[in-house]
Parts: structure tokens; C-alpha cells; sequence
């Protein structure tokens, strides 16, 4: 059964972590990162933090539900209901190449860029969405507080990160608000034009979405600039190799 409530969530979240350390699988890089997130929203929910504490726990369940639906389809092999976004993030987690930083950002590409503006949409139809906006600002709010948290973690694991920034100016900023920021109201975006698309449309729309998602997920975990996939892979050979550690700082808040 899907996830009803955000402790459910986060007991199946927990459960993702828990099978990633038994066999020692890069699946629980975002998984870590996003159990992190659900606890500041259940937080959020439990201190007033939004104008409709209810609705966001609904959303936050409704969002996860689709992280969760589309792992379990891509562990069955059932590519043909799976979206190509999350194919993609899928593939970079059974590769060793891609650096950490880059399996917490093709995830969050897919689940924000594709996932986020499906599930706001679905949990507040028509005239019920502008009434959402404040509270969805809100969890760009969340998103952004972790920014440094997230970046002083994977400098934890991944001493030679910075070496990002000697490659590619600032480039380790713009992978990391890629995902918080651009995406973020990027999502805001795409689930008004979800909401006004007739039905008979909608399926195409989504389509050509997930095209340019998958393709923006493909260039995070293969940069087509030969420096900053140069200075990756020099990154990578001094990365922790031990991912029962690197879940262990990632889960850490």
C-alpha cells in the first residue's frame, strides 16, 4: 500500500536506506537527502510554518508517492510505466563514475523538475492552486536552508570538491541551486500550465516534459564539457568508496 501519512513516508524512505547500506547501493544517496527534507516538512506542518498545514502534508505524500512508485517500478523492470527522468537518475545509481553530488542532483532534477508541479496540481485542481503558492514558496524555503548542509556533507566524503569550482567558475553553486532554486520555481511553472491543459492534451505535455527533464538529468551525470567531466572524474578518485559512511552523513541533520 502507498504511504497515507509523512511517518509512513519516511518509514519507507528509512527502509530504502537501510536496504542501500546491506548492499552497499548508491539508491540510497537521495533517498538520505530526501528523508532529510520530509522531516523539515513534517516539522513545518507540526510548528504552523504553513497556511494549511493538512494540505502540505497531503502534498508531501503525494509527492513521495511518486519517488517511491517509480523506484519500485525501475527494481521490477518495468521500464514501460517508468518516466524517462527517473530512468535516468536509476542508470547513474548502478554506475560508479558519477560523483555524489551528482546522484543527490539527477533525483532531484526528476522529482522536482517532473514529479513536484504533478503532485501540486493534483492535490489543489483549478481554482483551488493559487491558494497553494504561499506554501509551496515554503518548501523552496526548506530546500535553500539545506543548501549549506548539504554542501559542508558531501565535503565530509568528497574532500575534493571544490576542485568544481577551479574547473568551471561557481560551478558547484550551479549545480546545487540548479536543483533548489531554477527548478524550483520552474515546477510553480509547469503545474499552472497543468492545470489549465484539457485533459486530451495533457499526456503529450507531460511527455515533451519528461523528454527535457531526462535530458537535463543526463547532462548532470554526463557533462558534455570536457573540463568539468575532467575535473569530476579527478574528483570521483578521492571520493569515499564506503556508502554506509557517506548514508551516514547524508542522514545526518
Amino acid at each position: 500500500m502507498e504511504p497515507q501519512t509523512i511517518d509512513q513516508v519516511l518509514g519507507e524512505l528509512d527502509s530504502i536506506i537501510i536496504r542501500a547500506r546491506k548492499e552497499r547501493s548508491r539508491f540510497g544517496f537521495f533517498a538520505a537527502l530526501y528523508r532529510n527534507v520530509t522531516i523539515k516538512v513534517k516539522e513545518g506542518v507540526a510548528t504552523g510554518l504553513f497556511e494549511d498545514g493538512p494540505r502540505m502534508e497531503e502534498l508531501d505524500v503525494k509527492f513521495a508517492n511518486r519517488y517511491l512508485a517509480a523506484l519500485e517500478r525501475f527494481r521490477r523492470g518495468e521500464g514501460e510505466r517508468l518516466s524517462k527522468c527517473w530512468q535516468v537518475s536509476f542508470q547513474a545509481a548502478e554506475r560508479w563514475s558519477p560523483i555524489i553530488l551528482q546522484h543527490l542532483l539527477t533525483g532531484s532534477n526528476a522529482h522536482i523538475n517532473f514529479d513536484l508541479a504533478i503532485a501540486a496540481q493534483a492535490i489543489a485542481p483549478g481554482a483551488e492552486l493559487p491558494t497553494l503558492k504561499n506554501d509551496f514558496a515554503q518548501i523552496n524555503n526548506i530546500l535553500s536552508e539545506m543548501i549549506s548542509k548539504v554542501r559542508s556533507q558531501i565535503e565530509e566524503v568528497s574532500p575534493w570538491i571544490r576542485l568544481l569550482d577551479r574547473y568551471s567558475s561557481q560551478a558547484e553553486d550551479r549545480f546545487i541551486n540548479f536543483s533548489y532554486d531554477k527548478a524550483q520555481a520552474s515546477a510553480w511553472l509547469v503545474a499552472n500550465i497543468i492545470n489549465t491543459t484539457p485533459a486530451e492534451q495533457l499526456p503529450r505535455k507531460l511527455m515533451i516534459l519528461d523528454d527535457g527533464v531526462a535530458m537535463l538529468g543526463s547532462l548532470i551525470s554526463n557533462p558534455k564539457e570536457w573540463l568539468i567531466g575532467l575535473g569530476l572524474r579527478v574528483i570521483r578518485l578521492r571520493e569515499s568508496n564506503d556508502i554506509p559512511h557517506i548514508l551516514d552523513v547524508l542522514s545526518q541533520m
